[in-house]
């Protein structure tokens, strides 16, 4: 029986995917399986021997420590694209606040209760401060075009926008299906350069930490409005408020909120709603599980972040999953003890990401899983 962990509330949609048959989940298992996660810190837990995989039920994966993880033979996945909708929802919301003043009339128009008969007059008089721009006609710049990107992109379209997208991972299916009315540039700079209004949708890494600064903000357009929908972290603080008091910026709409920006003028804090929506939660959930059941039963990896996607039916014997690190002869090895063994390998799919890689043996006789656990270079072996 595995045993499912749950550090925050998963969605139902989710957790009833798993067979109760093979499957329990709780929120407090001895030392689980695998474990389901949405916003709780994983940096400072111990892992239990058993514990295989971690499922995100979001994009981000900051709360989690990926590469101790997969150090220790743990696969972590993500639900990539699964609340795209919700976010893009919450992005168009944010790019028709940055322009219209609205939060800021609202709580004006909040001040005129108990005024009686003199609303009406009061709002006529005193609505000449909220105006603000359409955005009709106006460029879009897109940093990003993943799967909240491309939604934006289409929203922005269709609102009667331009839009300009940049993206140096741009893979060659993501942009077979993006909008032919985006202008894909190859040089981030253009987007500074043009956009009227700029949507971050870039990952958080050490890479992207601060791509908003002093120096990126001077090449932007004067009074530029700025969205981030994707982590606090991409924008560096100081650099946006001082840009935000000279009037550089003219508006900072952000899902991520620190002590700094919030109550500053010009700056919208949004408390991290972009993913909450119950159908958002309820994909994430989905998917993440489905994720993990297809790890643990199958040996399937897909949508991980620290290993790469592998597939292969089981038709011999047993399948054999090995996590290892990505250096030479660990293929040439393993096949040698199984070899020693006197088991056949009918099919092998072999894969890496980066510094670690996942093999995946279709094997017809038996297999010791101690010996090929005691290759150099192998981290976990599971035979299925």
């Amino acid at each position: 029986m595995y045993q499912i962990q749950t550090l925050n509330k998963i969605a139902a949609i989710g957790t009833d995917n798993f067979d109760k048959a093979k499957y329990t989940v709780s929120d407090a298992p001895v030392n689980p399986d695998a474990i389901m996660v949405r916003s709780a810190s994983m940096h400072d837990m111990e892992f239990g021997s058993n514990l295989l995989a971690i499922a995100r039920a979001g994009a981000g994966t900051n709360n989690i420590p990926c590469d101790q993880c997969v150090e220790k033979g743990i696969a972590v996945f993500n639900t990539p694209g699964a609340n795209a909708n919700a976010v893009k929802e919450l992005a168009v919301c944010g790019l028709l606040l940055s322009s219209r003043k609205v939060t800021e009339a609202i709580d004006w128009a909040k001040g005129l209760k108990g005024k009686g008969a003199e609303v009406g007059k009061l709002v006529e008089k005193g609505k000449g401060q909220f105006v603000g721009p359409e955005i009709q006609g106006k460029t879009l710049g897109l940093i990003g075009l993943g799967a909240i990107g491309g939604k934006l992109a289409d929203a922005a379209i269709a609102l009667g926008m331009k839009v300009i997208g940049f993206d140096p991972f741009l893979s060659v299916s993501t942009a077979l299906h993006l909008n032919t009315n985006i202008n894909v540039t190859a040089s981030v700079a253009d987007i500074y350069s043009e956009a009227d209004y700029i949507s971050l949708h870039l990952p958080f890494n050490a890479e992207t930490k601060g791509s908003v600064n002093s120096e990126t903000l001077a090449q932007m357009k004067d009074g530029v409005r700025i969205l981030n929908f994707a982590r606090g972290e991409l924008v560096d603080t100081a650099s946006i408020l001082e840009a935000l008091a000279s009037g550089k910026v003219g508006k900072y709409v952000t899902d991520f909120p620190n002590d700094e920006v919030i109550g500053v003028e010009n700056v919208i804090a949004i408390p991290h709603l972009g993913a909450s929506s119950p159908e958002s939660e309820d994909n994430c959930a989905y998917m993440a599980a489905i994720e993990l059941i297809d790890y643990i039963e199958k040996g399937t990896i897909k949508n991980s972040v620290n290993l790469p996607d592998a597939e292969l039916a089981k038709t011999g014997d047993a399948l054999v999953c090995i996590i290892h690190k990505n250096v030479p002869s660990i293929i040439t090895n393993v096949s040698a003890v199984v070899s020693e063994s006197g088991a056949n390998i009918e099919n092998i799919v072999s894969k890496s990401k980066k510094d670690w890689a996942y093999i995946l043996l279709d094997v017809t006789g038996s297999v010791d899983g101690d010996k090929i656990a005691g290759v150099d270079g192998v981290v976990k072996v599971r035979i299925l």
